[in-house]
């Protein structure tokens, strides 16, 4: 068994990349196949040059991925709380009439 080496890319490379994707509207999934690339890979590069572009640093953007990790976390819950009420709700209707 082969241990597989970890690719690089140039500055240039991952700037182009970016650039099919926000400036001549490729699609990321499109661009990464075009390029050879996984879609994964090329989406945090965009990513990583919007917050660039934004001003917002490595720790800032970690922040916000765990805020929003939080609050997905938080919406998930109170849908479940949401439909059990819903069906208590249906089940005194029923009960009471």
């Amino acid at each position: 068994m082969t241990k597989k080496t970890r690719r690089r890319y140039s500055d240039e490379f991952k700037a182009e990349a970016v650039n099919m994707v926000r400036g001549e509207g490729y699609a990321i999934s499109e661009a990464a196949r075009r390029l050879d690339i996984d879609r994964s890979l090329l989406d945090r590069w965009c990513r990583q040059q919007r917050d660039r572009e934004d001003g917002v640093t490595d720790g800032q953007a970690d922040e916000r991925d765990a805020e929003i990790k939080k609050l997905r976390e938080e919406v998930r819950k109170l849908r479940i709380e949401k439909e059990v009420l819903k069906k208590a709700t249906a089940f005194f209707a029923r009960e009471s009439s």
